[in-house]
């Protein structure tokens, strides 16, 4: 099991320590991402969301180098049935729509994050890859590739790590780093105490109703939601008959 408070602190630390190895090779990455296009179609998501768009402008990156053909999900298409995990989603009616879903309906359901500090970020961006690095004590090079914090370590497939292999594809860091080197506007929020609580709502986005985190409290019963098998529960029931047979 991986302390996500610890990882939060160490990739805090990592980031204030890190500098890019690969420099020419994000720049114009970094351009294609902040370009005005993109960024506003960022900034509609971010407004349904609550994801920062300079979040959702490196996920778009790393899952499918950008395409606008592409789910921020896992890369499948947007407009048919998606077949790798997570599959099963979609189609949607447009690229917008299908990020929206990623971000709200899927693991690590991004919209639910508070923590947009550093730590907070880089560690909802490497849930989105997987953990596997971190149960190893490994920096993830999801996040850190092309940068000194990262030398070698890949998973070459499900469930092998190879500790010698050395991941190729520029990491989300590197990736945000060069991006605001380019625009003034991308900042960290402050650290905020960690809140495992779903909201049922995400603002603007006309998504289904998100289903309650696993450790999230039960609603307080009240008298227009009784509790199960109260007499409040009874009597709802009750009106409720009178009302079908009316």
């Amino acid at each position: 099991m991986v302390d996500l408070s610890a990882l939060r602190a160490a990739n805090a630390n990592r980031f204030a320590h890190a500098k890019l190895t690969r420099a020419p090779e994000f720049k114009p990455v970094a351009e294609r991402l902040v370009g005005a296009v993109a960024k506003s179609r960022y900034e509609a998501v971010a407004a349904r969301t609550g994801v920062p768009w300079y979040v959702i402008a490196v996920i778009h990156q790393r899952e499918c180098s950008q395409s606008w053909r592409g789910s921020l999900a896992q890369g499948d298409p947007w407009d048919r049935k998606s077949v790798h995990v997570p599959a099963g989603r979609g189609p949607f009616a447009s690229w917008e729509d299908c990020a929206v879903d990623a971000l709200v309906n899927c693991a690590p359901y991004a919209a639910r994050n508070k923590d947009w500090s550093v730590g907070g970020t880089l560690t909802l961006l490497e849930q989105y890859n997987g953990l596997g690095y971190a149960s190893r004590g490994r920096p993830s090079p999801y996040l850190w590739s092309g940068t000194d914090q990262y030398v070698s370590g890949k998973y070459v497939r499900d469930g092998v790590y190879d500790p010698n292999a050395v991941d190729k594809q520029l990491g989300c860091v590197g990736l945000i780093l060069a991006m605001m080197q380019l625009d003034a506007s991308i900042k960290f929020g402050a650290p905020v105490a960690n809140d495992n609580s779903a909201s049922k709502t995400v603002a603007k986005s006309g998504q289904p109703v998100i289903p309650p985190h696993p450790d999230a409290a039960p609603a307080t019963p009240s008298i227009t939601r009784p509790a199960a098998g109260s007499i409040g529960a009874w009597i709802a029931q009750l009106l409720k008959a009178f009302k079908k047979a009316a």
